[in-house]
């Protein structure tokens, strides 16, 4: 009797082993096609024919395929100068953000330095407690002098305390016996800094440095704000929202009739959106690859041997 039940416990688990894994492929595999369906849904309308695409019901493939929204697009040679200037702020930003935050990470994550504590809290009030839109904006245009300059993209981004604060985490979970051997091979907190500490730091630096890099990008609103009539510091998504406005704009006026895109070139203001969407959105698509294999923890272990 005991063997009949044990074989039958064994047939039990044998069918959960096999049924599980094709459940969860067949779970992962429908998340991963609402995942990317959205995604392919707007390259296929950027690639379609303006004509076609009034029409709608399109899937992840264009019925007309046509690149005249794309060459709608890039004819322009301003779109080539707005990224330009995202492209150098966001690179700017990410590097300045990670070097000074890292910096008063590391400061604030010894337990030696005495006003930590009260630096940290001062820094977490701000996270809570903030100024508003109208005090920054008075702050930085009026005060520090920025708008209408290139700076304005730089100097307020310098510092963040929500990273300082995971970069501090992440540094106290570090050995204390790292920067204590250090210290006693005569180097200083710099160095100690930069030659153990930094290198240790690189997942989560590459963490910091995706948010920034994806939130510098990505803005728009310090352009309409601080560089609205500077038409040179014009950032790429500040200059495809305001395309997205004009497109649409024409889109109201003609009615997108067939007439109205037939005089339009062909390109229609739903294609010239998922251009603008697919264009924006590609650097960053190409960026984090690189850093998603810095996104591994426990780089410090085996460390320091005992």
């Amino acid at each position: 009797m005991s063997t009949v039940t044990a074989n039958g416990t064994k047939r039990r688990k044998k069918r959960q082993d096999v049924v599980f894994p094709i459940v969860n492929t067949v779970i992962l595999c429908l998340l991963m096609f609402i995942t990317l369906f959205p995604v392919l849904n707007t390259v296929a309308y950027s690639f379609d024919d303006g004509m076609d695409a009034v029409k709608g019901n399109i899937g992840i493939w264009p019925r007309v395929f046509s690149t005249d929204a794309y060459r709608e697009l890039l004819n322009d040679t301003a779109v080539y100068r707005a990224f330009w200037i995202s492209l150098s702020k966001t690179v700017i930003t990410t590097l300045t953000n990670l070097f000074f935050t890292s910096m008063l990470a590391f400061a604030l994550s010894r337990k030696e330095y005495v006003l930590r504590k009260f630096i940290t809290t001062v820094l977490v009030l701000t996270m809570y407690v903030n100024a508003g839109l109208i005090p920054n904006y008075l702050l930085i245009s009026s005060t520090l002098k920025l708008s209408r300059s290139y700076w304005v993209y730089i100097i307020p981004t310098m510092f963040s305390c929500f990273n300082m604060i995971v970069i501090r985490t992440y540094i106290q979970g570090l050995p204390d016996a790292l920067v204590e051997s250090a210290h006693i091979d005569g180097a200083g907190d710099l160095r100690a800094f930069f030659q153990i500490i930094l290198p240790l730091c690189l997942p989560v630096m590459a963490t910091v440095a995706l948010f920034v890099a994806v939130g510098s990008w990505n803005s728009w609103f310090d352009t309409y704000l601080y560089n609205g009539s500077k038409k040179d510091l014009y950032t790429l998504q500040y200059l495809l929202r305001m395309k997205l406005a004009t497109t649409q704009n024409s889109s109201n006026a003609a009615n997108a009739t067939a007439d109205a895109l037939a005089n339009a070139n062909r390109v229609a203001p739903i294609t010239v959106r998922a251009a603008i969407s697919v264009v924006s959105a590609v650097p960053i698509l190409i960026v984090y690859p690189f850093l998603q294999k810095y996104f591994v923890t426990g780089m410090a272990l085996g460390s320091v041997k005992g």
